[in-house]
């Protein structure tokens, strides 16, 4: 929206030139041929009332430069920095939320990766743990069982010596009632 340099300055310039040659061929402008008779044509005489009339023209052009339009022109220039300035902070912020999105997708992965391997390590070392205690456990089972063998071996031979002596009393006793006397 901004008015090109070429366009501010020419168009004073058109102004003055266009006024000039109304003022040296006014029957250009006022009439076909510039009789007087019966056609209704205006004729214009130019006179000292023309260079006040141009000098006011030039002046309201001034003034309105100065009042209207070169403020128009700052608010225009004004306003498209600021909107300018605020594409780019719009794009900037659009680029730092890629960025921290990317940066958590990433945290995200690395994440997990670092959960599955601790979740892979803790399985295997719970593995581990427990074969180490079943084998604990089955020597344990092991030496109890041997114990309990040797244990039971042992008293089944003092039961055997405790039978053995009494074996000969209990013969005697059956013997005795058997035959219905003392053997």
């Amino acid at each position: 929206m901004e008015i090109s340099g070429v366009y501010r300055k020419g168009v004073p310039t058109f102004i003055i030139l266009l006024t000039l040659i109304c003022l040296a061929f006014p029957q250009i402008v006022v009439g076909s041929s510039g009789e007087s008779g019966g056609g209704g044509g205006v004729t214009v005489t130019p006179d000292w009332s023309i260079i006040i009339q141009i000098v006011n023209f030039l002046f309201t052009i001034w003034v309105l430069n100065v009042l209207l339009y070169r403020p128009i022109r700052k608010i225009l220039t004004r306003r498209k920095e600021k909107v300018d300035g605020l594409e780019l902070s719009i794009e900037t912020s659009n680029n730092d939320v890629r960025e921290k999105d990317d940066a958590f997708a990433a945290g995200i992965k690395k994440a997990r990766a670092n959960g599955f391997k601790q979740k892979n390590d803790l399985l295997q070392q719970a593995a581990d743990e427990e074969k180490s205690i079943i084998a604990d456990i089955n020597t344990k089972a092991q030496a109890e069982l041997t114990q309990i063998r040797e244990k039971i071996k042992q008293d089944a031979e003092v039961a055997r010596e405790s039978l053995q002596k009494e074996i000969d009393d209990f013969a005697n006793q059956i013997s005795q009632k058997i035959l219905g006397r003392t053997v």
